[in-house]
């Protein structure tokens, strides 16, 4: 199917049935980074010199960002939305208002960008049965680390998402930016998983003794 054959097919699912076309791109992407993130984590082990055993493939680790993705894009979409009532890009005279787009941009990083880090961390904790120290001690170990690059990296890509990119399509947008951040946001999350899961293992060990 070609791109423009895409899009058209695109644009008509999302005039029918908004929300879950958003729900099904955004959990299709947001699975695609984890799929990334993963193969990437087997490469790193395989041409490791201590020859560490090849983690094998996680697929319920993929369905759980595939439901993230799926939940948080209607959510985006109405945010989207929100911010295009709020702040109209363009006065009658046609000109795009720099200042409009700026006060998109850090209400998006300064409202929702910590809210979506929240929603991650604590829905990941308890998709993967985590109670609630551990979901605390992952928001004290990840969260501001987290927020502080999502500062670094999304506010140039939200520019141009929100000043060029038509409002059906801006967040898929984000979303396909968004699989390297994704692929960031799993190696983080696994590593905090791996680490709490060997603290885990040792405080049963004492216990045991």
């Amino acid at each position: 199917m070609s791109s423009i054959a895409l899009a058209r097919a695109y644009q008509q699912s999302f005039e029918a049935h908004p929300h879950g076309t958003l729900a099904i791109a955004g959990g299709a992407l947001t699975a695609l980074g984890d799929v990334v993130a993963q193969m990437s984590q087997q490469i790193i082990v395989s041409g490791d010199s201590d020859r560490r055993e090849r983690p094998a493939y996680d697929l319920t680790r993929t369905i759980r960002f595939f439901l993230f993705g799926a939940g948080m894009s209607p959510l985006i979409g109405r945010w989207n939305k929100f911010l295009e009532l709020k702040f109209p890009l363009r006065s009658q005279g046609g000109k795009v208002s720099f200042k409009a787009l700026s006060k998109r941009v850090a209400a998006d990083q300064l409202v929702m960008a910590p809210i979506g880090l929240a929603i991650f961390f604590s829905s990941m904790g308890i998709m993967e049965g985590r109670d609630s120290s551990h979901i605390r001690t992952k928001f004290k170990d990840l969260y501001k680390p987290a927020l502080l690059a999502n500062w670094k990296v999304w506010p140039s890509a939200q520019f141009i998402n929100f000043r060029f990119m038509p409002l059906p399509y801006r967040v898929p947008f984000q979303q396909t930016c968004g699989v390297f951040w994704t692929l960031y946001l799993s190696l983080l999350n696994s590593a905090e998983a791996q680490k709490q899961d060997k603290e885990d293992a040792l405080r049963r060990t004492l216990d045991r003794s």
